[in-house]
């Protein structure tokens, strides 16, 4: 290697210093203004607020599909007193599920297992209303707190008794 070749490389090896002021300014090309945002849970109250994954049922493939993990919330309505289920997913906040408790509804332990409940809805998820079997694991709850129990509240909130 020649003389110039091995300064070359040192050059390009050398680290540049972070510090370094050049005495560039940038100005932003867009201002970004804050805007509120409606989630519309507004005039509502959580009852219950569970990490969980959701489950549907595909009736054409046959088995279940999950459909989301992240926080399901039962809001009560301030002024009608209806109760309503919403699930979100973790990090994207998209809705998962999205529908009413009625009376006519009912949770049942799903295989035998206290942690898995499943119910019929007609869930408005996707922007339009639609009869769905949903499964929901609970993932914080122990098994002393079986999923029993966040049904119960709900049930009794609701005006019905499981």
């Amino acid at each position: 290697m020649s003389n110039t070749e091995v300064e070359h490389r040192e050059e390009e090896e050398a680290p540049v210093g972070e510090d370094e002021d050049t005495g560039a300014q940038v100005a932003p090309i867009v201002r970004l203004e804050e805007v509120a945002v409606s989630t519309g849970e507004e005039n509502e109250d959580a009852i219950l607020d569970l990490k969980s994954k959701l489950y549907r049922f595909d009736k054409d493939g046959n088995q279940w599909k999950e459909r989301g993990a992240g926080t399901v919330k039962f809001l009560k309505h301030k002024e009608t007193g209806k109760v309503r289920l919403l699930m979100r997913q973790s990090k994207t906040l998209k809705i998962c599920a999205n529908h009413l408790i009625l009376p006519s509804m009912s949770v049942q332990e799903h295989s035998g297992n206290e942690k898995l409940c499943v119910w019929h809805a007609r869930d408005f998820a996707d922007g339009e209303l639609k009869d769905e079997l949903f499964c929901i694991r609970c993932i914080l709850l122990s098994t002393e707190t079986a999923t029993w129990d966040w049904a119960a509240k709900l049930w009794t909130s609701s005006g019905r008794r499981r």
